[in-house]
């Protein structure tokens, strides 16, 4: 007989349901969220587990690394895929939730999702950091605009070493202002501070990885695109095929068919959000400003704009780019302008 488990994973406590081939419930009970207590759980049932169903979320990717080194059968589940599957209950509790998860897994109704390696995370979280940190950057700088604003204190256009005597030239001889300005240049100073020190560790990293260097040599991409792609992907052979890493980041469009009808709609934006807004900056690159060995793209991508409109161009482009950087990765060689030219020929 066949058993599988299912573990809706809380922060604290996580519910583990057990059942048989025959779907009965066997087992049942909350263990603390940690990979050594669940594995010592699971395993003290003295069942061999056929499959153990682990949805998706901020702690899974820990969960999943613990319980697999300590020899059990983890698989990871798509998110969208499980709440849909959920929404006809209704009740929802995270005892029915680690019940129809072991259901899933049971009748195989699920979707596998890559678990990234560690350098993997570790390459995602310094990317993450350097976004947020430049996010609260210009956070302060657009308050601090505005906030001089209700006062008819036009700050104009500045550069980021001219804004700070811009924006003290502007309340000098209003003590009020003074001190909002103080604080908050204070705070800008620091972030501006922070952020230099991650910018400048993520460009380090990248000097030293020679994936970052392959995927350089393709026009539009930096080392900021590189890296978040890799820390993506992770694993490049996972893909049979490079023309599926376009849908893997929502790039592709939704298709419904049923009968008489069939809708072709717009991207389905699924995946990493961060990475595929990159590729589509690096794809209005391309299409707005001089890049080098850009040519053959830039061509397809200006003929495609006339049919379609600029924007369906650029994402087209950006699929495009996931295509190429991920046969660059698996191939080993660098861009290569002429065979671009060739397929978009």
């Amino acid at each position: 007989m066949e058993y599988y488990a299912g573990i809706d994973v809380s922060l604290e406590s996580s519910s583990v349901c057990v059942v048989d081939d025959k779907g009965r419930i066997i087992r049942e009970g909350k263990v603390a969220s940690d990979p050594t207590a669940l594995s010592k759980w699971l395993k003290e049932l003295g069942l061999a587990l056929t499959r153990i169903g682990l949805e998706a979320g901020p702690l899974s990717q820990w969960l999943y690394a613990g319980m697999t080194k300590s020899g059990l059968q983890v698989e990871l589940l798509e998110t969208r895929h499980v709440r849909a599957a959920f929404k006809t209950m209704p009740v929802k509790t995270d005892r029915k939730d680690a019940r129809g998860i072991a259901q899933l897994m049971r009748l195989g109704w699920f979707q596998a999702v890559h678990c990234k390696s560690l350098p993997a995370q570790e390459m995602r979280a310094l990317l993450t950091a350097r976004k947020l940190m430049q996010g609260k950057l210009h956070a302060v700088e657009l308050s601090l605009r505005g906030l001089l604003r209700g006062f008819g204190l036009k700050v104009g256009k500045t550069t980021p070493r001219t804004f700070d005597g811009r924006i003290r030239e502007l309340v000098a001889g209003q003590p009020t202002l003074q001190v909002i300005a103080d604080a908050l240049l204070a705070a800008r100073e620091v972030l501006a501070r922070q952020f230099a020190g991650l910018d400048k560790r993520i460009h380090a990293t990248a000097r030293q990885d020679d994936r970052v260097k392959l995927m350089m040599s393709a026009p539009g991409v930096g080392s900021i695109v590189a890296m978040a792609f890799i820390s993506a992907i992770d694993d490049p052979t996972r893909f049979k095929s490079s023309k599926s890493v376009g849908p893997h980041f929502g790039l592709t469009p939704k298709k419904y068919q049923s009968g008489e009808t069939d809708i072709t709609g717009r991207i389905s934006k699924c995946g990493d959000e961060g990475v595929r807004a990159l590729l589509f900056e690096a794809a209005h690159i391309i299409l707005t400003k001089p890049v080098k060995k850009a040519g053959a793209l830039k061509r397809w991508g200006m003929a495609l704009a006339k049919r379609a409109g600029p924007r369906k161009a650029k994402v087209a482009l950006a699929r495009r780019l996931a295509v190429i950087l991920h046969r660059i990765w698996v191939s080993g060689t660098p861009f290569d302008a002429s065979k671009t030219a060739a397929t978009t020929a």
